[in-house]
């Protein structure tokens, strides 16, 4: 079973993989945030994120989400200038600003395009591609229209979170849209969606055993330490505060170097927090959230 760390836009830049490898031992891989051309180009620090020297100590696949043959290709091209032969395909996007402009989700439901993408697979044999979806923009069945072109397609894996984009992340699992995928892809599978404890990692691994991965997002950065546990046995909570706050410094001590001025490095390590609310506590939470200045960011940080 591989243990894979999601890509989340504002959340694992190439720091925190890095010394989320460092303290907690490296996942099976790392997905990049969607790399993509925005304004006609690409942004500069997708680039950098690719490119830096923090990324030596994990695997890392990045990820590129497009919304034409044209961006797949310009894209795809700047990840192998980069170094990197592994390429996922993000057609589970469901936040508008992607999906509005033909992107993330929009591609399952744009089946010439999917076609058309699966043709350019099978044009660079060399590369390994893989695939991060949903069951559909709107609606759980809209995956079928593409499932034939996912099996005849070249993939490593196919990466599934089953709820419809308009759910964004709210909502029930669809786990019988999962469960008819799974049973159709021809591809292996790995699961993504809602994974907060070591003991749902286990289920899930005894409930779908053909399963080859779990991916997880918003659950590991809550609990950074949660493929480590369910790789041995859970922590205790003291165990997995102090190590928490050792890979907080050692991420704050890294972009106080780096980042201008004292807002901006506020800013940029409350998001470190954003979903750690069940592991710090609420009160602790709520003034982390508030600070304006760095004396009451880190007196609300001392609090854990």
């Amino acid at each position: 079973m591989k243990l894979f760390s999601a890509p989340m836009q504002g959340h694992t830049d190439a720091a925190f993989r890095h010394f989320h490898a460092s303290f907690y031992g490296e996942a099976d891989a790392y997905f990049t945030p969607f790399v993509r051309i925005e304004r006609g180009d690409f942004r500069q620090r997708d680039l950098r994120d690719l490119r830096s020297d923090l990324n030596e100590n994990h695997y890392l696949i990045p990820q590129i989400i497009f919304n034409s043959v044209e961006e797949f290709d310009r894209l795809v091209q700047v990840i192998v200038e980069s170094g990197h032969r592994s390429i996922d395909l993000n057609i589970g996007c469901p936040f508008p600003m992607q999906t509005n402009h033909g992107r993330g989700a929009s591609v399952i439901a744009n089946v010439e395009l999917f076609n058309a993408i699966s043709a350019r697979i099978k044009e660079n044999p060399d590369l390994s591609f893989s695939l991060k979806m949903r069951p559909g923009l709107k609606n759980n069945d809209e995956w079928e229209k593409i499932i034939d072109t996912i099996n005849d397609t070249p993939l490593a894996h196919v990466t599934f979170h089953p709820r419809v984009a308009t759910q964004k992340y709210a909502g029930d699992i669809d786990f019988a849209a999962f469960e008819d995928f799974l049973k159709v892809c021809a591809h292996p599978v790995v699961y993504n969606g809602d994974i907060t404890t070591p003991a749902q990692i286990t289920e899930l691994m005894d409930k779908y055993p053909s399963l080859i991965g779990i991916m997880v997002g918003r659950g590991l950065l809550a609990r950074p330490s949660l493929f480590n546990e369910s790789l041995s046995s859970e922590w205790q909570r003291d165990k997995r505060l102090d190590t928490m706050l050792r890979f907080h410094n050692a991420l704050k001590d890294h972009y106080a170097q780096r980042l201008c001025g004292e807002s901006q490095l506020i800013e940029k390590m409350k998001t470190f927090w954003e979903f750690a609310e069940p592991e710090i506590g609420r009160k602790i939470w709520k003034a982390i959230k508030k600070a304006t200045s760095m004396a009451k960011y880190d007196s609300a940080v001392s609090m854990i």
